[in-house]
């Protein structure tokens, strides 16, 4: 064997090493996480109990309201103020509204862009 060859040997050699330190380290880690969610999970309050779990009221299931809502007002601007920003109108509450009378569509629409309806004439 020549000094090339040798050369050559010894750096493949030295490559497979550093390969085998790479593997043995990502075994390492991976090993490492099973190990910490082990430990995560045995520190969890253990699961509910069939006795423990949630049950319906006496009365039965809660129905749905169905109830039109209305949103207040926003305040005006006086005459040369100052606009208010959305910063300033984030907690606008809305309240019951008188009519039951169900919102619609216009005749024609299907209310949603693209929804393929003819549209408002």
């Amino acid at each position: 064997m020549n000094t090339a060859q040798m050369q050559l040997a010894a750096a493949s050699g030295l490559m497979s090493l550093v390969l085998f330190g790479i593997a043995v380290g990502l075994l390492a880690l991976l090993a490492g996480g099973f190990w910490m969610n082990s430990r995560v999970k045995y520190r969890e309050s253990p699961r509910p109990r069939p006795e423990e779990q949630p049950r319906l009221p006496p009365e039965g299931a809660v129905h749905e309201i169905q109830e039109n809502r209305e949103s207040q007002e926003i305040p005006r601007t006086p005459k040369g103020g100052r606009a208010m920003t959305p910063y300033e109108l984030s907690n606008m509450d809305t309240k019951p509204c008188d009519s039951k009378e169900r919102p619609r569509w216009s005749k024609g629409s299907s209310g949603s862009f693209g929804g393929g309806g003819l549209g408002a004439h």
